[in-house]
């Protein structure tokens, strides 16, 4: 009797495991896939310039924001199965598609750069030559349009992220102060210097927690992966669940970025390799190595979802095939566009002297600058009824958006601001 309980126990809880894991997928990976190398490096950055202050907190609140848009772009994908740039064409005119098109790719190819700098630097690391670590993460990225199917392709790239986790072990490796961490809540303290920093640094945070790409990459893999009405509900719990993940990562590569806090001379203007060194400096090979390794695992991960955003959306726009189930013969165009933008990210990467760290920073900001009119245009999509049916969007929902429009047109505004005064 008592065998039985147990072995009905044990296939219980696999039952469960499964469940969840059958519930993972597109959502997940592009919120995983959002802490990219760019955002590690930057989420590092902000920890080692300002410590922790303001930043745990208000990582933690991006899940509203993050999951408010992502959930969005999973409903209408599920929905109304056309693609978001293909609606906002055939709803609000060619001229809104042009421009939506050009803004993704010019910012997915500078997203791809900061990918490639963190991989080559995380196996810079491990003692390979830049060269060699950069067509090194070259030839992976490029190696997953060989695998055939897109449920092959989404399981290989849920296993990617879920190395995300290596980060968590590194902050505890620096052995961070759990109690000024909480005290963190309780104070929302300002950091020190300059006020215009501070500013440019919470503005990268939001740019960082939902980025253009991550809208057209998951509207556009719930098409692909075929999903149905009925499967909403499984799209949410997905979505949520990697949000949840993502600032808790997120904030996990704050406090490894805090412990080293006055450690590195002009950390905005250094290079992942010199953040690295300041870890291994102090804290002694190890963490260095895993943090390392999961700068890589980051950069490969985004490198891939952000290649096939551009993909996807320019295939859509010129009514190319675009599925992950074809061969690369059967869609060569749709792959053309995936191999050429990674390539010539990865040549870019090898030109000297690039400033890396600022870079990575850079990019957060114009993430946050050019999601405003992408937002503005999903979130009157999901509320159209011709579109979305009993799932368009209710009065809450209404309002939680344009509430996340307002958030995201205000740091624009103040982007702008910055940059040219």
């Amino acid at each position: 009797m008592g065998r039985h309980k147990l072995k009905k126990d044990k296939r219980s809880k696999k039952s469960v495991l499964f469940t969840v894991l059958g519930l993972l997928g597109p959502g997940l990976i592009a919120a995983l896939a959002d802490n990219d190398a760019g955002g590690v490096i930057s989420y590092a950055v902000t920890g080692a310039q300002f410590g922790i202050g303001l930043f745990i907190p208000l990582t933690l609140l991006m899940v509203f924001i993050t999951y408010t848009v992502q959930e969005m772009a999973m409903r209408l994908g599920v929905v109304a199965t056309d693609s978001y740039n293909t609606l906002v064409k055939e709803k609000y005119g060619k001229f809104w598609m042009v421009y939506q098109l050009l803004s993704l790719v010019v910012e997915n190819f500078i997203t791809l750069i900061t990918e490639f700098i963190g991989m080559s630097a995380g196996l810079v690391i491990l003692g390979l030559p830049m060269w060699t670590a950069v067509l090194i993460g070259l030839a992976l990225v490029l190696a997953i349009a060989l695998f055939r199917g897109y449920a092959t392709k989404e399981k290989i790239a849920v296993g990617i992220g879920s190395l995300n986790i290596v980060f968590i072990v590194i902050a505890c490796l620096t052995k961070p102060d759990w109690s000024a961490v909480a005290g963190s809540f309780a104070t929302w303290g300002v950091p020190g210097g300059e006020q215009g920093s501070v500013i440019w640094y919470v503005i990268a945070l939001v740019g960082n927690a939902i980025a253009p790409w991550m809208i057209f990459y998951q509207n556009s893999a719930y098409i692909n992966k075929g999903s149905k009405k009925e499967d909403v509900k499984k799209g949410k719990i997905d979505t949520i669940i990697g949000c949840v993940l993502q600032v808790i990562i997120a904030v996990f590569i704050i406090l490894i970025g805090a412990a080293l806090f006055g450690c590195i001379p002009d950390i905005e203007h250094a290079g992942p390799s010199q953040f690295i060194a300041g870890l291994q400096e102090k804290f002694g090979f190890l963490p260095a190595m895993l943090f390392g390794i999961g700068l890589f695992d980051a950069g490969l991960l985004a490198a891939i979802t952000v290649s096939l955003s551009s993909s996807w959306t320019v295939a859509e726009a010129f009514g190319w095939s675009k599925s992950l189930d074809d061969s690369i013969a059967k869609a060569p165009k749709f792959y053309g566009v995936y191999f050429g933008c990674v390539i010539a990210a990865a040549a870019v990467v090898i030109i000297p002297n690039l400033p890396l760290n600022h870079l990575a920073v850079l990019v957060q900001v114009i993430s946050g600058i050019l999601m405003t009119p992408i937002l503005v245009f999903l979130a009157l999509l999901t509320s159209r009824k011709d579109v979305m049916g009993e799932y368009s969007n209710t009065m809450f929902q209404k309002i939680k958006s344009w509430i996340v429009v307002a958030i995201l047109g205000s740091i624009s505004v103040l982007s702008i601001i910055i940059i040219f005064l």
